[in-house]
């Protein structure tokens, strides 16, 4: 009897210490149980965003090939065969650090800018609806997109999975908050940069940003403001550089000379200073 009990308990524990299943252990996607209206599910609002700081490294390999992101995604329009995904990555993060919601209207794509605006219509029947791009796929077949399960509602292919669509970017103009000077290149083109430090008070970056150009030659060192905090946040970066190698080997200039803490980040020319 005692045994049984134990046995009982063990069953109860093991039972409450599991993890609960992820897109892993599902070994196909689907759609959620019951029926969603969509109908009352908001388009995504087209404004402009910085390039995000994760989900835009160039080039990268998934399953053996290699993609490059587009420099920007101005008049980018593509036709192509759109799959939508659903209830497997549901709450999982996108390539980009956000919360994947499957009733939201997002998408994925291979190599557009992170995040990017797009109107999406499906050629099968007409139908219309702007998305916001904020992962990467699809990885397999000849597919150009994918859209969350929601946006597969709203253009009416979720039963059959897949269609073909069009593809049109929608640009915004940075605020002025942000706006590039008449020196700087009007494209929301991708570059690698070195951030070395961040601080509070700009005597403080200006001071480390000299201290740099001692022995940096090889690229401009200049004190980014951020505007979108607060409080001014002043950041010390080099760059631009046109490839992540370049800036790789920056990095580890900066790092033998015990300088900061120097990382690489991608950056829009546009928002250097975000």
């Amino acid at each position: 009897m005692r045994i049984f009990f134990v046995l009982i308990v063990l069953i109860f524990i093991t039972a409450c210490n599991t993890a609960p299943p992820s897109r892993y252990s599902m070994a196909h996607d689907k759609a959620p149980k019951g029926n969603f209206d969509a109908a009352n599910v908001p388009e995504a609002t087209p404004k402009w965003e910085p390039i995000s700081p994760q989900g835009n490294k160039s080039p990268y390999q998934v399953l053996g090939k290699t993609y490059e992101i587009l420099s920007s995604n101005k008049n980018y329009v593509e036709e192509g065969v759109s799959s939508w995904y659903g209830l497997k990555f549901h709450g999982e993060l996108t390539s980009n650090g956000e919360v994947y919601d499957m009733y939201a209207l997002s998408a994925a794509h291979k190599t557009l800018p992170i995040p990017t605006y797009l109107r999406v219509t499906n050629l099968a029947n007409g139908k219309k609806i702007i998305v916001r791009v904020n992962d990467r796929g699809p990885f397999h077949g000849d597919r150009l997109i994918d859209l969350s399960y929601a946006a597969a509602i709203k253009l009416g292919f979720q039963k059959q999975g897949t269609t073909k669509v069009k593809l049109e970017a929608i640009n915004t103009a940075p605020p002025a908050s942000v706006a590039i000077s008449s020196t700087e290149l009007s494209e929301n083109r991708l570059a690698s940069f070195v951030q070395v430090a961040a601080f509070g008070a700009r005597a403080h970056a200006d001071a480390l940003a000299k201290k740099l150009r001692t022995f940096i030659d090889s690229a401009e060192v200049f004190t980014a403001q951020a505007f979108n905090l607060a409080k001014p946040l002043f950041r010390v970066r080099i760059g631009p550089f046109d490839s992540d190698a370049e800036a790789q080997q920056v990095m580890q200039q900066v790092k033998d000379e015990k300088v900061g803490q120097p990382i690489v980040i991608v950056r829009s020319l546009q928002a250097k200073g975000a």
